[in-house]
């Protein structure tokens, strides 16, 4: 017999756990998921190297505890807030924001909504005992230590609808903040739902307020998208240089639906993101694009996992990652085509760029193909910038630090040209500037 010995972490978790339920929302069904996520998490442990899918990023030597959870915001962590998230504005977007794992309607345009758009803080849903809603909301993957946690201790959220027929114009932008309080973990849980013929643009930033340090964000989105609709996803993590931002999320497709999602990560010392998408309707059209520029000793692990459970479905997978210093870059796709899903077509590509002999990338592509009707394909390649590229831009004048971001730039916007709205796309390309100047 096996017998598991509870750490002195694991066991203030439990402590911090039960001192917490009396803040989290949601009573009764919810109540009882919320026990059954955490005995779920204390049964696994944070995720160590011993687990194939954890095997790059275990948790257990980087992360080593769970915080206790962030206090709601007062008036002085909103203020900070507030000057974060004027300093990382984008125009035109509707922005929704949370600070502290906690919805700030004072911080976010909430008001004045387009005809077919519903939002509202996950809090109030679970406090109304709204249990259908509640129960897709927290439906959890208990067999994922760190998806069981966010489920487990989850404070707030948005729950975002859109009616049938409905495309938006304007995108919706979450914006999660760490307000520069004492070091504490944060943990949100989003639902979006897109009902058929819809269409919408949905931006998710991770910023840190002034002074914010050593803070853990734990979040979860859940997103169904209907037949014939279009998601554009773009996702920007600026976390603080010693942040932790463990987060997931979970797409299923319509028939004939259109998933792009595209990801930069540039903040934070250790990221995690696990992301997996169900092609559940015939016809269904997937993109999933993203970058790293990490350095320092950061350590940036992006997890792919796109499932073609039914016939004619495409997938398209492009990850980039520029690694400095002593960084670390994990990227792991997989893509799997079930015994019915014949015509899929999937290609998945990942490349890596080492700017210092101490840096690190993993890539780890994977396809699991049980169809015999396919187009499937993948790749990966690990190098150094061109030294005869770099000779001749210099020798027409350029400084060498600004040689190597003109290619850097070049090598990363494949990536970033798969974002479709044009303002968004100069967005992701002003961050990843930002990067660039840091570095130089």
């Amino acid at each position: 017999m096996n017998v598991v010995a509870k750490t002195e972490t694991g066991r203030a978790l439990g402590d911090a756990f039960a001192v917490a339920r009396d803040r989290l929302p949601g009573k009764g069904k919810i109540a009882d998921q919320r026990r059954e996520a955490f005995e779920a998490y204390e049964r696994l442990g944070l995720p160590h190297r011993r687990i194939e899918d954890w095997k790059y990023t275990d948790l257990r030597a980087l992360m080593r505890e769970v915080l206790p959870l962030a206090p709601a915001p007062d008036a002085a962590a909103l203020g900070r807030a507030a000057a974060a998230v004027k300093l990382r504005a984008i125009d035109g977007v509707r922005r929704l924001v949370l600070v502290d794992g906690a919805f700030a309607p004072d911080l976010s345009d909430f008001g004045n909504l387009d005809k077919g758009l519903s939002i509202r803080p996950l809090r109030e849903v679970l406090d109304a005992g709204e249990d259908a809603l509640s129960a897709q909301a927290f439906a959890s993957d208990t067999s994922n230590p760190m998806i069981a946690l966010n489920g487990a201790m989850a404070t707030d959220g948005v729950v975002i609808d859109i009616a049938n027929g409905t495309v938006l114009a304007q995108p919706l932008h979450i914006v999660h903040v760490a307000s520069g309080a004492a070091p504490a973990a944060m943990f949100t849980r989003s639902l979006l739902r897109l009902g058929r013929d819809t269409g919408v643009t949905l931006v998710e930033s991770y910023l840190a307020g002034e002074g914010a340090k050593a803070y853990q964000t734990h979040d979860g989105l859940i997103v169904a998208i209907g037949d014939d609709a279009r998601l554009d996803h773009v996702r920007l993590v600026e976390d603080s240089v010693d942040a932790f931002n463990i987060s997931s999320a979970t797409v299923t497709l319509g028939a004939h639906a259109h998933f792009n999602t595209f990801g930069l990560t540039s903040g934070g010392h250790v990221s995690r993101y696990q992301l997996t998408v169900t092609c559940a309707g015939e016809g269904s059209n997937v993109e999933t694009n993203g970058v790293n520029l990490i350095n320092g000793k950061q350590h940036a692990d992006t997890t792919l996992f796109v499932d073609h459970a039914v016939p004619h479905c495409a997938s398209r997978e492009i990850f980039r990652a520029v690694v400095d210093d002593r960084a670390h870059s994990v990227f792991q796709g997989r893509i799997i085509v079930r015994p019915d899903a014949q015509k899929t077509d999937a290609k998945m590509m990942t490349r890596a760029l080492l700017l210092s002999d101490d840096a690190e990338a993993d890539n780890k592509p994977e396809l699991e193909i049980f169809a015999d009707d396919v187009t499937c394909g993948h790749g990966a390649t690990t190098g150094a910038l061109d030294e005869s590229l770099l000779f001749y831009m210099r020798a027409r004048g350029l400084p060498e630090k600004e040689a190597q971001a003109l290619l850097i730039q070049a090598f990363v916007g494949e990536a970033i040209e798969t974002i479709a709205s044009d303002a968004l796309r100069e967005v992701a390309i002003a961050t990843a500037q930002r990067w660039l100047q840091a570095r130089a």
